[in-house]
């Protein structure tokens, strides 16, 4: 047999070691677009930015006399955090129990559902459209409706994240599925592979890219469903914070709670973005 053809010969039976010539034109790339490593002169250039904003914001703010009920400085804001942090901790464990737990079952869905309308073209017409309500329904508007069923617990929370974020993945995961090269799958039926060897062997690891952008956005929607859930309903939750920082306009503790969750939002792209590289860049 020729060489070059025992060389393009795909293996299905032995863990995947690399060197496949996978090229990505879509997720991965537009993720990390904004990344990437960064000079030591880039990174001095932030940290100035950012020095000058904050201390530029104390400055104009201690000169104008503005009050803190309208808008605090940043060494209000800081300090309330760490003076409230004893009573906010509570809070940021039950805000991101509801998360991790309402996003672990919504990916799992969406994923499964992915994997299953890119394979039945008939499932695909009879879930689309209910895909379709679930995505362009804000999960809010369904949030007293899970109230009453479910009450003023966690569970009403963890449903509308999972109905938030299962809709992104799935989407992005069948987007991926459908780009996978047919010349390889066709590749790998020549070669005896089955159904179950090309989806684990070939689609998923072509369509990792934009697997982890669903996986990212589909997060950043349950945040934010998270956050909007508690501050309609419950008694916990940062959320539950905002609403009750606010009503007592205690803005520096309103502040210090919309700087930890944007803390949590940048932690979620951080880590997909080091996932991505990790798991999906074969570019590099």
């Amino acid at each position: 047999m020729n060489k070059a053809l025992e060389e393009s010969i795909p293996t299905f039976n032995k863990k995947d070691t690399g060197g496949d010539d996978v090229s990505l034109s879509g997720g991965l790339a537009a993720l990390g677009s904004a990344g990437g490593a960064r000079t030591r002169l880039e990174i001095a250039v932030i940290i100035l930015v950012a020095v000058i904003i904050i201390g530029g914001a104390e400055l104009i703010l201690t000169v104008m006399e503005v009050p803190q009920y309208i808008l605090p400085t940043p060494s209000q804001i800081a300090t309330a955090l760490v003076t409230e942090w004893p009573f906010i901790w509570p809070h940021l464990l039950v805000t991101l129990f509801e998360l991790f737990v309402g996003f672990a079952i919504g990916a799992s869905i969406g994923f499964i559902l992915a994997a299953v309308i890119t394979q039945f073209p008939f499932v695909e017409k009879v879930v689309t459209p209910y895909i379709l309500l679930l995505v362009t329904t804000p999960m809010l508007a369904l949030v007293p409706l899970l109230i009453l069923r479910f009450g003023f617990g966690s569970e009403p929370r963890i449903i509308a994240v999972a109905l938030a974020s299962g809709p992104m993945v799935m989407i992005n995961s069948a987007t991926g599925f459908r780009r996978t090269d047919l010349a390889k799958i066709a590749l790998a039926r020549s070669f005896g592979a089955n159904t179950l060897q090309i989806f684990t062997k070939i689609r998923i690891p072509m369509a990792m890219p934009m697997i982890i952008v669903g996986l990212m956005v589909g997060s950043i929607f349950g945040l934010l469903t998270t956050v909007g859930a508690e501050m309609v309903g419950g008694a916990e939750g940062l959320g539950n914070r905002l609403t009750y920082y606010s009503s007592l306009i205690r803005m520096p503790q309103f502040f210090a709670i919309i700087l930890l969750l944007a803390a949590i939002g940048i932690s979620i792209y951080v880590f997909f973005f080091w996932f991505g590289k990790k798991w999906a860049s074969w570019e590099a």
